[in-house]
């Protein structure tokens, strides 16, 4: 699978969610953009990294980074490498001096440890395919905004949808998969429509 290399353009605060940001990623050799809502702590941390902000006591992806050094290990590269029922999936890739270890993350974690290493992101076609948003010849700011605008709602209207037409197996299975990821918002949602059938 070809991977397309994708670069850090923005974080936004994200319109249909209170408390979360769109970061925006752009393909490098075309027009493709890639926004995925992630949460406030993920915002501050690419964010800090980003604008070089040393804060006073490290922070959980600087620990990370600490811990990788202090064993010899370091990150490869981060991978986009799922999207399903409307959520992300991402892997660093890491590597000892001997042997290539993936380890699977969210996105959001995974490119504020990725750009602590300096290392690149990438994606593949499906998924730019499916959830990229080609980007018009708008001047920057207008463009971002339109950007998140339009990744907030096919994605919400799609997952509205999906809990619709979702057994209740499907839908405790959903509830299980939202906790273990820390997505407490999408969880409440599925709670709502499981409780609207009881």
């Amino acid at each position: 699978m070809d991977k397309i290399k994708l670069e850090i353009l923005g974080l936004s605060p994200s319109q249909s969610q209170s408390g979360s940001f769109a970061l925006v990623l752009g393909e490098e050799y075309g027009n493709r953009r890639l926004p995925i809502i992630i949460g406030m702590f993920e915002a501050q941390a690419i964010a800090i990294e980003i604008e070089k902000i040393v804060p006073n006591r490290p922070m959980t992806h600087d620990l990370f980074k600490q811990f990788a050094e202090q064993f010899k290990f370091t990150v490869r590269e981060i991978v986009i490498s799922d999207l399903r029922e409307g959520i992300f999936f991402a892997k660093i890739v890491c590597f000892d001096g001997v042997r290539e270890s993936v380890i699977d993350a969210r996105p959001s974690d995974a490119i504020a440890i990725g750009i602590r290493f300096d290392v690149p992101i990438y994606t593949n076609e499906s998924i730019l395919s499916e959830a990229g948003i080609t980007a018009s010849g708008n001047d920057e700011e207008e463009e971002q905004e339109e950007l998140v605008r339009s990744s907030n709602r096919p994605t919400a209207r799609s997952f509205g949808d999906q809990l619709k037409n979702a057994s209740s197996e499907e839908l405790q299975r959903m509830l299980e998969e939202a906790l273990g990821n820390e997505e407490y918002e999408r969880a409440a949602k599925i709670r709502d429509e499981m409780s609207k059938r009881n």
